[in-house]
């Protein structure tokens, strides 16, 4: 994941010593300090300058409010919560800066070729694995070709971005060609990426968290995701700066320091991470049993001014990298393409019930998004019209459709489409005359998304759509849920942490991603996704900021979900704690940096 930047600003506090010295008179002579009074001076700069420095030693605690599902291998994984794990463990072979540009980290520099269809790095030599092994280009070979694998996705495997502009990849995925060589380690410590065409970014392809050959090279792809190397404390093995030792399953997660780490020893003892119910963290955190809460969520907004008055307690408020939404289930898979594990959008089968996009736009409408930004995130957030972040240059406020909340149109785009009640029972029947009830579903542990829940709700019913708000299902559960596309899904509530390289959506929005849960099937949507990576006009930022302003367009029309909002990052920590340094995109920068001043 992405978190070194070779800068760090340290939060320093300076407690100086007030000593009196006590000089005895007499009407003559001034006697000398007493020595005593001279030694507790010299020992008290000498501790005040120690308090100002890094010091190593400690344990942090961090909170989030649900449980990693628990898989903490970086190909596989699909929560924010898992990622807290492995952040800290796993890393790239580049990483972003905060002018979200790419830096070195497990590669020291780079060279493209003349016509961007390849690019060679040198790796850092002398990188340890937490087992000791060293860290070569076979791994970064290794963690490639597994992404490319014919049994990735059927295994679970959603990383597919990072491996399908690589040379020959629908040739080994469909099965066509027994080998893979779009990633060729020429020696140890050299490895180069070959693409089917000229790439406009393809630091961001290289940039994938890379997984150590020498564990799982003798386990099938299908069967890494029940492996225990995948799976269990002690046996993630990473090159991050901290090792995951030891976890009580659903309660508490243990990072340990990794004293070989190549880039110097992290000054920290441990990491802790604690599941926490999000309505006693603020209080934990200002009694000191919490160090900090950041990612996925940090504090909630309405709890901002609270902890702003705790005293012992930094708030990072910026813009987040991502959004909320509302999604719409435009198709569904057919139950064997589930049961094989495939992703055919051949064969999805349409969601009658959502299928005209005008019935989708009422919807939108119909939705106060500016009440949920005041009511719920007390002002601490912004309307977000198109899924591209606004920190990037793509972001267009004038291509996409901004749906203002307006319930009377809303009530007649659905008039003329002739989904009116015809019962009299306050909720409209379809324009055959039948129940048309909308299901929408929801996961348990983000408080904003379980209020949100309810309001939305009630503002469809407003202009007479039945909605059957079901009960919320644990993240995990609900995530599987929502791969396997159980035909009865109609609404559905999610959120996105935006990757920070690129503003591609091929990763979320094109039609073969695992993660478009919509099952949005835009042929429209798919060719500007290409055209905009397209070389040679692709390397003009003029020319792709065209074609997304276009892409826009088309998603806010078409509508397989509607944005509700970008909530703003509120990360908090313990004064204690020093060396933070965030990123846009996060807090976790620089871990083995952090340092504590009450270290023992």
């Amino acid at each position: 994941m992405f978190r070194i930047s070779k800068q760090r600003l340290l939060l320093v506090f300076l407690f100086l010593a007030l000593f009196v010295t006590l000089i005895a008179c007499n009407e003559e002579t001034t006697e000398p300090e007493n020595e005593k009074d001279k030694q507790s001076e010299a020992t008290g700069e000498k501790d005040a300058k120690e308090k100002d420095e890094p010091q190593k030693g400690g344990t942090i605690v961090g909170a989030m409010y649900s449980a990693p599902a628990g898989m903490f291998n970086p190909i596989f994984y699909e929560e924010a919560y898992e990622a807290n794990v492995i952040d800290f463990v796993y890393e790239g072979l580049v990483t972003q800066n905060e002018s979200l540009e790419f830096t070195p980290n497990l590669a020291k520099e780079w060279k493209t070729n003349d016509d961007q269809t390849e690019i060679t790095f040198t790796l850092e030599e002398g990188v340890k694995w937490h087992d000791g092994e060293e860290f070569t280009a076979e791994d970064v070979v290794f963690t490639y070709k597994a992404m490319a694998d014919p049994d990735y996705v059927a295994s679970g495997g959603i990383r597919t971005a990072y491996v399908m502009p690589l040379l020959g990849y629908e040739d080994y995925v469909e099965g066509k060609s027994k080998e893979f060589n779009a990633v060729v380690a020429e020696d140890d410590y050299t490895v180069t990426f070959k693409f089917e065409e000229p790439n406009v970014n393809p630091l961001y392809t290289a940039s994938f968290s890379i997984i150590p050959e020498h564990i799982f090279k003798d386990i099938p792809v299908a069967d890494m995701p029940k492996a225990p190397e995948s799976l269990e404390a002690g046996k993630i093995i990473g090159t991050g700066p901290f090792k995951f030792t030891e976890m009580v399953e659903r309660e508490q997660y243990i990072l340990e320091r990794h004293d070989d780490y190549w880039q110097g020893a992290p000054y920290l003892d441990k990491i802790v991470w604690k599941v926490v119910a999000q309505s006693v963290m603020t209080g934990l955190l200002q009694s000191g049993e919490l160090d900090f809460i950041a990612d996925p969520n940090g504090i909630a907004p309405a709890d901002y001014d609270t902890v702003n008055d705790f005293g012992n307690i930094k708030i990072i408020e910026q813009a987040d990298f991502g959004y909320q939404l509302l999604g719409f289930k435009h198709n569904h898979r057919s139950a064997e393409d589930v049961e094989n594990g495939l992703l055919e959008p051949d064969n999805w089968v349409p969601n009658e019930k959502l299928k005209d996009p005008k019935v989708r736009q009422a919807i939108a409408y119909a939705v106060n998004r500016e009440g949920l930004i005041e009511g719920l995130l007390h002002g601490r957030g912004q309307v977000i019209n198109s899924p591209i972040a606004k920190q990037f240059w793509a972001y267009d406020e004038n291509a996409a459709v901004n749906y203002t909340y307006d319930p009377d149109k809303a009530k007649q785009i659905l008039d003329e489409l002739g989904y009116v009640d015809k019962n009299d029972d306050g909720f409209r029947e379809d324009p055959d005359g039948n129940e048309w009830v909308l299901n929408m579903d929801y996961p348990t542990g983000n408080e904003l998304r379980e209020k949100s829940a309810p309001l939305i709700e009630q503002m469809l019913e407003e202009v007479g759509i039945n909605i059957n708000l079901r009960q919320p299902k644990e993240m995990t559960a609900y995530v599987e849920s929502l791969t396997n596309d159980n035909t009865d899904w109609d609404l559905y509530l999610l959120g996105w942490s935006l990757g920070s390289a690129d503003p591609d959506p091929t990763g979320l929005w094109s039609r073969r991603a695992p993660y478009n849960f919509s099952r949005w099937n835009n042929e429209k949507s798919d060719e500007l996704i290409k055209k905009a990576l397209k070389a040679p006009e692709a390397f003009e930022q003029d020319f792709r900021t065209e074609v997304y302003a276009e892409w826009q367009k088309t998603f806010s029309e078409d509508l397989p979900a509607l944005l509700l909002y970008a909530q703003n990052s509120l990360w908090a920590y313990n004064e204690r704690l020093n060396g933070i340094d965030p990123l846009p995109y996060s807090m976790y920068n620089n871990a083995h940096l952090w340092w504590v001043k009450d270290a023992k």
